[in-house]
This record gives C-alpha cells, sequence and structure tokens, in this order.
C-alpha cells in the first residue's frame, strides 16, 4: 500500500508499505530519517519517540497506515532554520548525549514537556522522560539538560 505522511513539514509518500509495517520502520528506512531509533520494538525503551499530531507516540508501536494523511514530527524536524531547538541545544550543553541511541527519544519527550510546562517540577520531568530508558546515565544530566531548557523557556515567557 501507499502511504502518505506529513513529516516535519513536508508531504512524503512511501510506496509498497506491508499492513503491518511500523511507523518507525517507513520513518527510518523508507524515508531515510534515522533519527528515532529501533531498540525494542515494544513501547518499552522511547528510543523511537516522535510526534505524531502533536502528540509524543513510540514510532514502533504505530503502524504506518494509521498514519496516513498525519502530522509527524521527528527529532530531526524540532529544530529550526539553522539552529538547534533550544532542548536539542541544552542536552549539548550540559553533557546529557552519552552514546546517543535514547537521546532523541528523550529529546522529543523533554521538548513536549518544556513547551507544555517549563515550571515543571524535578518529579515532573522524572514521570515525563519515565517511558524512556537510557543505559548510559544515571539521568542527571539529562535531567539538568530539561531544566536548562525549562529555565530559558519560561524566560522567553516572561
Amino acid at each position: 500500500m501507499r502511504v502518505t505522511i506529513e513529516v516535519n513539514g513536508e508531504r512524503r509518500t512511501a510506496d509498497d508499505v506491508w499492513p503491518g509495517e511500523s511507523l518507525l520502520y517507513v520513518l527510518r528506512e523508507r524515508l531515510g530519517l534515522p533519527g528515532a531509533k529501533n531498540a525494542c520494538e515494544q513501547g518499552e525503551c522511547g528510543s523511537c519517540t516522535v510526534y505524531l499530531d502533536d502528540t509524543p507516540v513510540c514510532a514502533c508501536l504505530v503502524a504506518a497506515g494509521q498514519a496516513e494523511g498525519r502530522s509527524v514530527r521527528t527529532v530531526e524536524g524540532l529544530a529550526g532554520g539553522d539552529g538547534l531547538d533550544p532542548v536539542q541545544e541544552a542536552f549539548v550543553a550540559t553533557g546529557a548525549v552519552q552514546c546517543g541511541f535514547c537521546t532523541p527519544g528523550l529529546i522529543v519527550a523533554a521538548h513536549e514537556l518544556v513547551h507544555r510546562d517549563p515550571g515543571a517540577t524535578d518529579a515532573e520531568i522524572r514521570e515525563a522522560l519515565a517511558g524512556n530508558l537510557c543505559r548510559c546515565t544515571g539521568y542527571e544530566k539529562i535531567l539538568d539538560a530539561v531544566r536548562l531548557a525549562a529555565a530559558k523557556k519560561a524566560g522567553e515567557r516572561a
């Protein structure tokens, strides 16, 4: 089947998609967007988190056909123009990027939280990131990154 999706603001089409194929597979293998990572394929690790119609989802759990005619934004689509999104900048600035495998999913989850609630408490940050597993860190640098991005976002609103 043919699947047409708006990806990062651009209409994209994938042909010969089989009925059980995941959105993650279509994004990575058919559309050449390797940002979302393929780790558990069970929605347990969060490495494949993307926005689907402005809601974070695990792309490995979404059948590609379910995304037909909808809007998807990947970690590649967060940056605007020539610069990184403030959440992406914060991950770099705080050293929250270790091996990088979990980073795209964490950035998308953090992006959603920072834009929804830049005044989130540490407990709320931990809750928002609970579906994203990192095997390299103790999460402190990741929390530092979210706090930094949230402070910047809160400053923009003031």
